[in-house]
C-alpha cells in the first residue's frame, strides 16, 4: 500500500477491525452482545482493544507476533496495522505537538473488558518503576468507566480496590507467600460498581476488577500487569513469569504503592464525577476524565439525540459508538454507524459531525492521548 493511499485516510475517520485479545481470565459475552456477533459467549478473549499500537503480553503466546495490535481494511480488502498507517505520517494522523512530545507513538490505549469471574489481584507500575525495571516511558495507570453488567452466579458487579488501613509491605508479602487469597482479598475494599461511574487507577495501587463488570479502560499504553495469585479464581495455573513479568517476585511486590485508605479516602481520591462541558439542541459533551483529573489522557462521552459537529483541536481521537446508530459526515462524505463501531479519527480530520438516525440517543465515547 502506497503512502499517497495512507495520506488520504488521514482526512477521513478510520474504521476499526474488531480485535480481540487473550487474556488468564474469562468473559468476553457482553461484548459479542453489544458487537451483535451470533452466539455470544464467555471464553478467554474477554476484551476488545481499540485503536491499539500495544502488542499483548502473554506467557505461552509469544509465537502470536501482532496479538493486540489494531487494523484497518483497506477498500482493496488487505489489512494493514493501525501502527503502519500512523507511522506512514505521524503529523498527520497524531498532530504535530503530539509528535514532538511522543514521537510516532499515540501514548494511549483503549479497551472494552467484560468479566465473567474476578481478575486476579494486581498491580500496574508508576512510570518511575517502569522506567528502571521496563526502561519504558510510560507506566500503566488507567481508568474506567462502567458501561455496563450482570448478575453471576447471585454477585452483583463489584472491583476491589486500594489497601485497607492497617496493611503493611511485611503483611502483604507473608499473605502473598502463603498465597493466602481470601486473605489479600479481605485487605482491599470491595466497591459495588454502576453503570456510568468512573475510576482513576493510578500506576502503584492494588486492585481487580471483580465478577460481572463491562467497562471501557483506557491507560497509558503498555499491557504490564503483576498478579500477586498463582491460580485465577477458575482454576487455572498462572505461570511465575506471567506474575512478576521477568522482575522476580521480590520486584513484583516493590511495584505496590502501600498507602492505606479508608473507602471514603478512596472515592475522595480517585472517583471521578463527570462535568457538562457543552449542550446544544442537538446533543450534549460530557467530560468523564479531565486534565486535571491525570496528566496521562481525557475521556469525554458525547450524547446526540439529532446532530452534533465535533471540531478538532490539533490532535487524534479514538471514537467507541457505545450504543445507537447513525451518520458520521465529513466533508461532503458521510458513513453509517451503529452500536460497537470503532473508530480512529486523525489529527488532520478537522472536523466531523455526528448524526443520530434512531429513537434512542446516540451515544458515543472520546478517548484522547495525554495532552503535550
Amino acid at each position: 500500500m502506497s503512502e499517497t493511499n495512507f495520506d488520504k485516510l488521514a482526512s477521513q475517520p478510520i474504521l476499526l477491525q474488531a480485535n480481540r485479545v487473550w487474556r488468564t481470565y474469562s468473559g468476553g459475552k457482553l461484548i459479542d452482545q453489544w458487537q451483535g456477533n451470533d452466539h455470544p459467549e464467555d471464553s478467554s478473549f474477554p476484551e476488545e482493544w481499540v485503536a491499539s499500537v500495544v502488542k499483548a503480553t502473554n506467557v505461552g503466546r509469544e509465537h502470536i507476533q501482532d496479538e493486540g495490535l489494531s487494523t484497518i481494511k483497506l477498500t482493496d480488502g488487505t489489512e494493514v496495522t493501525l501502527q503502519e498507517v500512523t507511522d506512514s505520517n505521524p503529523e498527520a494522523f497524531l498532530g504535530k505537538t503530539h509528535v514532538e512530545k511522543h514521537g510516532s507513538h499515540t501514548a494511549v490505549l483503549v479497551k472494552l473488558l467484560d468479566s465473567s469471574e474476578r481478575l486476579t489481584i494486581q498491580v500496574h507500575p508508576d512510570r518511575e518503576f517502569a522506567q528502571t525495571m521496563f526502561n519504558s516511558q510510560f507506566g500503566k495507570t488507567e481508568a474506567w468507566y462502567v458501561i455496563g453488567g450482570r448478575q453471576i452466579d447471585g454477585e452483583e458487579p463489584y472491583v476491589l480496590f486500594g489497601f485497607k488501613p492497617g496493611m503493611t509491605a511485611e503483611k502483604w508479602k507473608e499473605l502473598f507467600e502463603q498465597q493466602d487469597i481470601p486473605g489479600m482479598i479481605d485487605a482491599l475494599h470491595r466497591i459495588p460498581v454502576r453503570e456510568g461511574e468512573v475510576y482513576l487507577v493510578e500506576g502503584g495501587v492494588p486492585h481487580a476488577i471483580g465478577i460481572g463488570c463491562f467497562l471501557i479502560e483506557i491507560q497509558e499504553p503498555t499491557d504490564y500487569t503483576l498478579r500477586t495469585e498463582k491460580v485465577t479464581p477458575r482454576g487455572n495455573i498462572v505461570p511465575d513469569q506471567a506474575c512478576h513479568q521477568g522482575l522476580g517476585f521480590e520486584n513484583m511486590l516493590n511495584c505496590f504503592h502501600y498507602d492505606a485508605y479508608s473507602l471514603e479516602q478512596i472515592k475522595d481520591k480517585w472517583f471521578i464525577a463527570p462535568t457538562q462541558l457543552q449542550e446544544t439542541a442537538g446533543g450534549s459533551l460530557r467530560a468523564l476524565i479531565k486534565e486535571t483529573d491525570t496528566d496521562r489522557f481525557t475521556m469525554n462521552r458525547l450524547t446526540v439525540v439529532s446532530e452534533y459537529a465535533y471540531e478538532n483541536d490539533g490532535t487524534f481521537a479514538i471514537a467507541i459508538v457505545v450504543q445507537g446508530k447513525g451518520k458520521l459526515l465529513w466533508g461532503s462524505e458521510e458513513i453509517s454507524i451503529k452500536q460497537g463501531n470503532t473508530f480512529f479519527l486523525p489529527a488532520s480530520l478537522s472536523s466531523v459531525k455526528w448524526i443520530s438516525t434512531d429513537e434512542s440517543p446516540l451515544e458515543v465515547i472520546l478517548c484522547y492521548p495525554p495532552k503535550p
